[in-house]
């Protein structure tokens, strides 16, 4: 008889796990709502917060009326004649649709001013890491010139290779 009382004192009592896993839903229960109620600004947030997406719907202005002219692929030699490169460049002009027809008139003479201004560069001017950058706001102020203020927005390289 001892040896049976002896065996159930050695022997741990089983203890529940369901206090654990009750604990352990309601811990991820009560973090989830509470990462819900602050996420959707119910706790901690203000109304002029712009973190959350409102009911309102927005308004997009209309894009503006704009053309695009295409100007001509152009080949310009660049460089001493020893190490002569070429310089393939096109591009297109961003204008408003009104001027359209205006700047196509013009089209030859803003391509005489591009390949002018284009064929005085050296190499060194184009292998700079801001080339692109300067050459668009020259070409787009010659081509200001020849076209008037106001009536080309933009000039958009699309082809810009040097071998």
């Amino acid at each position: 008889m001892t040896d049976a009382v002896a065996e159930e004192e050695l022997e741990p009592k089983k203890t529940s796990k369901l206090p654990m896993l009750i604990g352990l839903i309601l811990a991820l229960l009560g973090g989830g709502g509470g990462f819900f109620a602050v996420y959707s600004g119910m706790i901690l947030g203000s109304e002029s917060s712009g973190d959350t997406m409102s009911e309102e719907t927005v308004t997009v202005a209309p894009l503006p009326d704009l053309a695009f002219v295409e100007i001509e692929p152009l080949i310009i030699s660049i460089g001493a004649p020893a190490l002569r490169q070429h310089l393939r460049f096109r591009a297109h002009l961003e204008v408003n649709e009104a001027y359209k027809s205006d700047v196509e008139k013009l089209l030859p003479r803003v391509v005489d001013v591009m390949n002018s201004y284009l064929r005085a560069l050296d190499i060194d001017d184009l292998e700079d890491s801001l080339a692109l950058h300067r050459l668009r706001s020259q070409l787009l102020r010659r081509v200001e010139l020849v076209t008037g203020e106001g009536r080309v927005n933009d000039i958009l390289i699309m082809e810009f290779v040097l071998n």
